[in-house]
């Protein structure tokens, strides 16, 4: 284990030493309630910028998610990023955020801390080792400038008169500014709770009703049995719902449908909504089957159509009778119905997998709420929203850790009037 990854698991694990104990001081310029990636980015930026910071969390570990992300390397942003990668009823609200802090600004923290990384497709960055390496990151600046980490702490209360007054299982502690950085409800197996969500409410904020993002997919009856027939097969799709678009790999599964283009469009799905998948999006499925049919008469269409599909999903939409038929004696009306199930094949799903498995949260706290520029509630002075707590959705790919980054840089500079 190198010294790096021996100091945070050390940091993480020891609830005596590093983590610490508050002592007699109770009262800090800045109190972060919430110790993932957004809480430990505004920990770290207000405290290097000369103030006293207290960050909370229940948890018995720092950074939880972005340990697990990306398989355990950590997708921790992408090399395109920009409003129109994010879900929010004030689709402009994220922008100031993402500018004052880019992904160009995380990759250079990166590459400064000597974190060796790799792009995948679509823009993304992963760790070539370990996720562990950009918790340690970012607990650096923590440690030099004396951020105190409280963990498995309960907070009871939150308060205002003069100033945030915190009841916690641990003492009291008191702060002018308080930052909330408690995520969404997204994998309650890992901690995730609603505490943002009714703390805002305590203080008079609206919330956008929160609902499961990038989830996969469950159906019912008929459709559920004939998709579970096909688990464990992945094919590149075109998805479509509500005018959004997403091009991707589907996997089906056990419970119905998933991968990275159903985990996509589920942040825009709606009950009630069907979903249009387009099994072959590079084809023009009519103007191929009629040029086989005339180059490969005696072919069948079965043979045909694997080719380009796995022979199962053929089964499937054709319903076992149509590919059994030459090319020579199919219709133009059989090809051209063919083609529509291809590039059109409607599905309704009865719901997502939920919280459970969901990577994040849709809805939170109402951007409406918020100054775009610090974070800061409009109603409450002093008190702030930042990550996945608030209605900021990212799509796949890296983007909902970028705006952990940007927010949380965002309102650490703000609590430390440096904005």
């Amino acid at each position: 284990m190198s010294k790096s990854l021996q100091t945070i698991s050390e940091f993480q694990m020891n609830d005596t030493s590093m983590m610490g104990t508050i002592g007699g001081m109770d009262r800090y310029d800045v109190i972060v309630i919430g110790a993932g990636a957004a809480g430990l980015m505004c920990a770290g930026t207000a405290a290097t910028c000369g103030r006293s910071v207290l960050l909370l969390d229940h948890a018995e570990k720092v950074g939880k998610k972005i340990l697990i992300s990306g398989g355990g390397r950590s997708n921790f942003t992408n090399r395109s990023v920009s409003a129109a990668n994010y879900l929010s009823h004030n689709p402009h609200f994220c922008k100031s955020a993402l500018s004052r802090f880019t992904a160009a600004d995380f990759i250079t923290m990166v590459e400064e801390a000597g974190i060796a990384y790799h792009e995948r497709d679509h823009g993304q960055l992963f760790c070539d080792e370990s996720a562990r390496q950009i918790v340690e990151m970012l607990l650096q600046p923590c440690r030099e400038h004396g951020v105190k980490i409280q963990l498995q702490t309960t907070i009871t209360a939150v308060k205002k008169n003069d100033c945030f007054e915190l009841v916690t299982d641990r003492g009291l502690f008191h702060s002018e500014r308080v930052v909330i950085a408690t995520g969404g409800l997204s994998i309650p197996k890992m901690g995730a709770t609603a505490f943002g969500l009714k703390l805002a409410e305590q203080f008079g904020l609206t919330i956008i009703p929160p609902v499961a993002g990038l989830a996969p997919f469950t159906f019912t009856g008929r459709e559920k049995e004939a998709l579970q027939a096909l688990a464990g097969i992945s094919v590149d799709v075109a998805v479509r719902c509500r005018g959004k678009l997403f091009r991707e790999a589907m996997l089906f599964t056990h419970r119905g449908l998933s991968g990275p283009a159903m985990l996509q469009i589920s942040s825009y799905w709606q009950p009630g909504d069907a979903i249009e998948i387009d099994l072959l999006p590079e084809q023009e499925i009519t103007t191929l089957l009629k040029l086989k049919k005339l180059s490969r008469p005696l072919a069948q269409l079965s043979t045909v159509l694997a080719e380009l599909l796995p022979k199962r999903l053929v089964q499937l939409l054709t319903g076992g009778y149509i590919e059994d038929l030459r090319m020579q004696q199919l219709s133009d009306r059989q090809i051209e119905q063919l083609a529509d199930q291809l590039h059109h094949w409607r599905l309704k799903p009865n719901g997502t997998e939920g919280y459970r498995t969901a990577e994040v949260t849709v809805g939170g706290v109402d951007t409406n709420e918020l100054s775009s520029k610090t974070m800061e509630s409009r109603k409450v002075p002093g008190l702030y929203f930042i990550g996945e707590v608030v209605d900021v959705t990212g799509h796949l790919g890296g983007f909902n850790f970028q705006w952990a980054w940007s927010s949380g840089y965002t309102a650490g500079l703000a609590v430390a009037d440096m904005i």
